[in-house]
């Protein structure tokens, strides 16, 4: 008791002491007492390399800069180059991940997904149990410990998983089936990294492992969870196909991969415009020119998967004996499968496909932010405006409260409108909101840009109030 009378009786100098420290701390926002601290541009670590010699000399070769969206993440600072394969994520591009992970979150939780977190070391007895140890080759980063105990960096966890699944001797066919997912760091010694973040050998990836108590559920899992893909795909706005493909070094009997069609893509896969069939082109014969479905002529495209999934069956389950009781009161092996979600290659596939020459555009639940606002330079004929800019600022993040935190001031007013016009253009803010001339007519009346659909509106306050409102965010 004497100790926390102690403490209370030193509250009044500690609050003294803070008052006296915040005078000289510098503010890094601008805010109105009592409002929303205003996100202000001119505090971003956001390092810009609006010249295109400017963001070759960073890759080291005019020839690894291979692709549209490395040029434009490059250009914009949403990536650095950290070595080869691998990048610095700058805070834009965080927000945006993180965006789409709530995404995925929202998806998996919605069937029934348990999220979890394993870890990047992965043990090579694991690996050595299913052969993938020798199997996988080159592509595996391995290492050994002061010990001499061998490890290799998870590019996926289907060894992790059943073990973990395995360990737990009690399971009962009442409790499944298990949906565990995670969302980490994978790494993949590529013999050739490229085209920024499409192909790396650090990436983040959602990878969830099913165990279910019979084939048929398992395929119903695995429906399941195809569905949920597409749907993620279709809130992103993104045309993605789901096609047959090869099981690869994961294994099991059935296979999908969601692709993306875009001309930078280095897988191809066949399309049927008479009916669904769709297939990677690997798991054709070359000569097939016909649609084994229908017959049907296929049309062959370029894509970028940005999703696989997999029907596993025992394979991995008779290795590690994952076990449950079944409903006759016996042990039985669980089925399996396994789907994986490239989450850094999926943002930068959208922005591949979405974006223009010069300008990256964004799925608009995944922009960084929302809202960009432009006040008048300083010293113009519209200084006078600058004012409304901010009162603009606090009343959008008062009354939209699904936008607090997604506007953004931009504050260099030693700049005119134009300039910070064209970099709100190449950063893709979804709306630009510019206090111009008629921002002094009474009333004020805002340009408003709606970067994805190219509309140019001047508007009231109330009147922008009423467009953000149908804003959607995550």
């Amino acid at each position: 008791m004497e100790g926390l009378l102690t403490r209370c009786r030193a509250l009044p100098a500690l609050a003294a002491c803070t008052h006296q420290l915040s005078g000289s701390i510098p503010r890094r926002f601008h805010y109105a007492p009592g409002r929303e601290k205003r996100l202000a541009l001119s505090h971003m670590f956001q390092p810009q390399n609006l010249r295109e010699d400017q963001v070759l000399s960073l890759e080291g070769r005019s020839g690894d800069l291979t692709c549209k969206s490395q040029r434009l993440m490059l250009q914009v600072g949403l990536i650095h180059p950290a070595s080869s394969g691998c990048y610095h994520l700058l805070p834009y591009t965080v927000r945006a991940m993180e965006k789409l992970v709530r995404v995925i979150d929202q998806e998996m939780q919605a069937i029934g997904g348990q999220k979890v977190n394993m870890p990047s070391l992965s043990p090579a007895e694991l690996w050595r149990a299913t052969n993938r140890w020798d199997l996988m080759g080159k592509e595996l980063l391995r290492l050994r410990d002061r010990h001499g105990k061998e490890y290799c960096l998870g590019p996926t966890h289907e060894e992790a998983i059943t073990a973990l699944v395995a360990s737990h001797k009690t399971l009962s066919y009442k409790q499944l089936p298990f949906l565990l997912y995670q969302v980490t760091r994978k790494f993949r010694d590529e013999p050739r990294p490229r085209f920024g973040l499409l192909r790396g050998r650090e990436f983040y990836m959602k990878d969830m492992y099913t165990f279910d108590a019979s084939p048929e559920a398992a395929r119903q899992t695995y429906s399941l969870v195809c569905d949920a893909y597409s749907s993620l795909f279709n809130r992103l706005g993104l045309q993605c196909v789901k096609v047959q493909a090869d099981v690869g070094s994961i294994g099991g009997t059935m296979s999908h991969e969601f692709q993306l069609p875009v001309d930078v893509g280095e897988d191809r896969f066949a399309v049927c415009p008479r009916c669904s069939f769709s297939a990677n082109m690997e798991t054709l014969d070359s000569s097939q020119m016909n649609c084994p479905a229908c017959q049907g002529p296929l049309t062959n495209t370029k894509g970028i998967e940005v999703g696989h999934t997999f029907y596993l069956g025992t394979k991995y389950s008779s290795i590690f004996n994952a076990q449950f009781i079944n409903v006759h009161g016996k042990p039985a092996l669980a089925e399996m499968g396994c789907y994986g979600l490239g989450v850094t290659r999926i943002l930068a596939a959208a922005i591949e496909v979405l974006s223009t020459e010069d300008c990256i555009r964004w799925p608009g639940l995944l922009a960084p932010y929302q809202v960009c606002l432009l006040p008048p330079k300083k010293g113009s004929k519209e200084e006078a405006a600058a004012e409304l800019t901010g009162h603009l600022y606090d009343h959008i993040t008062e009354v939209v409260p699904q936008l607090r935190g997604e506007v953004l001031l931009d504050d260099r007013t030693h700049l005119t409108i134009g300039n910070r016009l064209k970099d709100a253009n190449k950063f893709g803010y979804p709306f630009v909101i510019i206090a111009g001339k008629r921002a002094l007519e009474d009333p004020a009346h805002f340009e408003v840009w709606c970067q994805n659909t190219g509309e140019v509106v001047f508007l009231t306050r109330e009147a922008v109030v009423a467009l953000l409102n149908q804003v959607q965010v995550v």
